[in-house]
């Protein structure tokens, strides 16, 4: 059996967009995300015992939340640099285990410098994983399906928390928060046993393809052969790089505020939280499932992929956003809570929809480090959201208000960033322009040959 052999690189003819293997190795990535984010999750969960236990003020948990996109971007520049030359199925196992290895220090009573630590070791190998799972899910898929076999894999940053967290949450509650991982790391465990099972047909190294699997892979518009830091030079890079900040924005302060603000912001008691903070998931994984199929529809239909891709994602975020200025503005009730959910469910949009737009006119060879620098990018959000929202807090009148100051000023950024994000990207535009570039280039390497000929 065919299968793919690195990260970006396409199948060959003996595979089938359709097999069982394909949509298996999906399934195996949808876990791995679900566990991405329950990890995060817990820090949220946990938020009130953590800062009780450490005497923690709101702008150090803050911090504490940061502190987990600190080496972020680096990561996954760096750690994508290094799996482009082993196989996914080693890749995806290594970052695995370096989660767990990350995550044993928080079994036990230990200190705030530690806790620190750990959240930063944890966030620089979580940095290469989104651009792992989607260059994967995008070599084993045709344009057509790409969105939706992406969207399957990324409902696991919804999935994981939905279910992670009424599960952590009793365990907080019925022992203590160091426990919950302690429950992360056996799932992770039995995870990576059964991942090794199933994947352990691929080498550790990167195969060197065959002429004929390279002729298999050639695109039929055209290979495009360019140096990779003028991929960085396209307008859509930008564009794919501001839909994703808008997107991670949400993210960020889901998973690290969102708790806090539903005890703090909106009165609910912790036991409640621990339900009402489900929801959102859920609405994500149906938003985010419904936008894949919708994009494929789309393009099925003869809409060009900028409609398709960067005009969809830009009104999914864009809606977000107004619904965050707007639950800050309302009187509390179910019309706020309302807003609420849906501010908080249209995050993983950007990361399903635009990254299957950014494949569209990718070289597959180049996707996992293109992918590596737009999460280098959006991971600034990370880095500031949740520690500003944090300050915001603390130095307000009561935490009511500074929610409500702190997400009003979110709420615009992502409406801003959506429809400059929306307009920038543009798929067949970056395509064109990328199929000129390789002509010029192509020109030059044969005057180049020429010159040293004639010498």
């Amino acid at each position: 059996m065919a299968t793919t052999t690195a990260i970006g690189c396409s199948l060959t003819k003996a595979s089938t967009p359709s097999s069982r293997r394909n949509w298996g190795i999906v399934v195996m990535l949808l876990i791995f995300s679900m566990l991405n984010f329950a990890d995060k999750a817990a820090i949220g969960l946990a938020s009130k015992p953590i800062r009780e236990t450490m005497d923690l003020s709101a702008s150090q948990y803050g911090l504490l939340s940061s502190a987990f996109f600190w080496l972020f971007a680096i990561g996954a520049v760096a750690l994508t640099a290094v799996f482009r030359k082993i196989s996914y199925n080693w890749a995806v196992g290594i970052l695995m285990i370096t989660w767990i290895l990350t995550m044993l220090p928080l079994t036990t009573q230990t200190t705030f410098g530690v806790l620190l630590a750990s959240r930063i070791a944890l966030g620089f190998f979580e940095g290469p994983a989104h651009a792992l799972c989607q260059s994967i899910v995008h070599s084993l898929f045709p344009a057509e399906k790409r969105a939706a076999a992406g969207a399957v894999v990324t409902a696991g940053t919804s999935l994981g928390p939905l279910i992670a967290a009424p599960i952590l949450t009793w365990i907080i509650l019925t022992w203590d928060w160091h426990a919950s991982f302690i429950f992360l790391i056996g799932v992770s465990l039995a995870w990576t046993a059964a991942w090794f099972l199933f994947s352990d047909r691929l080498p550790f190294r990167k195969r060197i393809e065959t002429a004929e699997e390279k002729q298999a892979t050639v695109d039929p518009n055209g290979d495009i052969v360019v140096p990779f830091y003028r991929l960085l030079l396209l307008p859509s890079f930008w564009g794919l790089a501001l839909l994703s900040f808008a997107g991670y924005l949400i993210t960020s302060l889901k998973v690290t505020w969102l708790p806090a603000f539903m005890n703090e912001g909106l009165g609910y008691s912790m036991e409640t939280v621990g339900m009402l903070v489900a929801v959102p998931y859920v609405a994500a994984m149906a938003i985010l499932l419904g936008a894949g199929a919708l994009s494929g529809w789309l393009l099925k239909r003869g809409f060009s992929s900028r409609v398709a891709r960067s005009f969809l994602t830009a009104a999914c975020l864009l809606f977000a956003g107004v619904c965050m200025i707007a639950f800050t503005q309302v009187p509390a009730g179910p019309l706020q809570l309302a807003l609420v959910v849906a501010a908080f469910s249209i995050n993983s949009v950007a990361f399903a929809i635009g990254f299957a737009g950014a494949s569209d006119f990718l070289p597959a060879h180049q996707r996992a480090a293109f992918f590596g620098c737009i999460i280098a990018a959006y991971s600034v959000a990370g880095m500031i959201a949740p520690y500003a929202l944090g300050l915001i807090v603390e130095n307000a009148a009561t935490p009511a208000e500074g929610y409500s100051n702190g997400f009003f000023i979110v709420g615009i950024i992502i409406c801003v960033f959506a429809v400059i994000g929306g307009l920038m990207l543009n798929p067949a535009r970056a395509r064109v322009r990328l199929l000129e570039l390789t002509s010029i280039y192509a020109v030059r390497k044969q005057a180049a040959e020429d010159a040293n000929t004639a010498r």
